[in-house]
């Protein structure tokens, strides 16, 4: 019987949910936001199925990537809809060719972070970008393993512990199955998430308060990475639909833009304050998830690659299988590529390989938020940022020790 009872040890997954013969777990949310699974004892049978699937004890192995390519999506719009390069449309429209299905995160009515699978080109919309908040399986497990025994091609993109708890649950490797793993920071508290919209529709909604005090103002759509002043730089984007404008039909639309680095979310979610404690001891870093290719920004391009660096967005790709080189072959035409060299590309993107450090200040910011809510974020970030004379003493350090050297 799965038994949690430490909540590193537990990435959220929900393979042990869908693979239960007697449905006695469920996925149920603690005090930070994040799922995890409670079970019923008075109908478990004890067969050890929930086990025996839990990416967390039965963990891969390392391994080197089989090639290493900086690419990007010839298709100029596509790459600005998408965070990175886009390449994961051109390998999910392949699978749809060839009348596959899709699976991949978006948000839902709420603008929570589910996920869902999509069986036309048009469905691949929602899928595009990045959603720095934990997405929820579901039963999508379930329904990837139902495709694949009717003998349609499937692709199963999410993150690493994701793909991990997927070929967990599915038990045997299927031809038809595509894995992509996106590589992750780390998954942020949706709790955190949902309380940061309304504060930030509350703050918004003051500003046009003088436009109309009666409209109904609704969010209509999040974008997490806008290009708009380049891939490295990037806005947080919120749209707004303002309807009932004094009483009357008519409508307005807002935009709010925030670089990443003064948005309130990403500052905190970059110091790692409110990541699942899991992220800080990943099972599935270094290739462990099994994924056939992983996709990731190729930070530090300018400095590698710089012919192919347009701040616009190049991915970074490492084809871990047979079968994922073949996939890759099959949209090269479709790319601006070159091969890559791996170490210089975890170098700078280290994320790949390890995981970030669990700060201390990340008890605080627990303790604190359940008596500020979100607005604590700022002071813990500040109080995370070395001031002035600490770096540059810190470089003075630094060069004496070279020199002693």
């Amino acid at each position: 019987m799965i038994n949690i009872k430490d909540k590193r040890d537990c990435c959220g997954c929900s393979a042990c949910v869908q693979v239960c013969p007697k449905q006695c777990i469920s996925m149920s949310s603690d005090n930070e936001g994040f799922l995890y699974p409670k079970v019923d004892n008075s109908i478990c049978i004890d067969c050890g199925l929930c086990e025996k699937v839990c990416p967390i004890i039965n963990q891969g192995y390392t391994i080197v990537p089989l090639a290493t390519y900086a690419a990007k999506n010839k298709d100029e719009k596509i790459r600005y809809k998408s965070s990175s390069g886009g390449i994961f449309t051109l390998i999910a429209e392949q699978i749809l060719a060839d009348g596959g299905v899709v699976f991949g995160a978006r948000f839902n009515e709420n603008w929570e972070v589910i996920h869902d699978y999509a069986e036309t080109v048009e469905g691949l919309e929602p899928f595009r970008g990045s959603k720095y908040v934990q997405s929820v399986i579901a039963d999508n497990y379930k329904y990837a393993k139902q495709f694949l025994l009717e003998g349609r091609k499937v692709l199963f993109s999410g993150t690493p512990c994701q793909i991990a708890g997927l070929k967990k649950y599915l038990q045997k490797e299927y031809e038809n199955l595509l894995t992509l793993e996106v590589v992750c920071h780390g998954v942020p508290s949706p709790k955190v998430w949902r309380d940061y919209l309304k504060f930030s529709k509350n703050n918004f909604k003051e500003k046009v308060k003088e436009l109309s005090s009666e409209g109904n103002l609704d969010i209509s759509n999040v974008t997490f990475r806008d290009k708009a002043n380049g891939w490295k730089n990037y806005n947080v984007k919120i749209s707004y639909s303002l309807d009932n404008v004094d009483n009357s039909s008519l409508s307005c639309n807002f935009n709010e833009l925030t670089p990443f680095k003064d948005n309130l979310y990403m500052r905190g979610f970059l110091k790692d304050i409110f990541l699942r404690p899991s992220c800080f001891q990943c099972p599935a870093k270094h290739g462990k998830s099994g994924a056939d290719i992983a996709i990731a920004d190729y930070w530090g391009i300018q400095r590698i690659h710089p012919e192919l660096d347009d701040d616009k967005g190049v991915n970074l790709v490492l084809i871990n299988t047979q079968k994922g080189q073949n996939y890759f072959n099959e949209i090269a035409a479709s790319l601006a590529y070159t091969i890559s060299d791996y170490k210089k590309a975890i170098a700078s993107n280290p994320c790949i390989v390890k995981s970030v450090a669990e700060p201390s200040q990340r008890i605080l910011f627990w303790k604190e938020y359940e008596s500020q809510g979100i607005a604590c974020i700022d002071g813990i970030c500040q109080s995370m940022t070395p001031s002035k004379f600490r770096v540059l003493f810190s470089r003075i350090v630094r060069k004496l020790k070279s020199f002693v050297r």
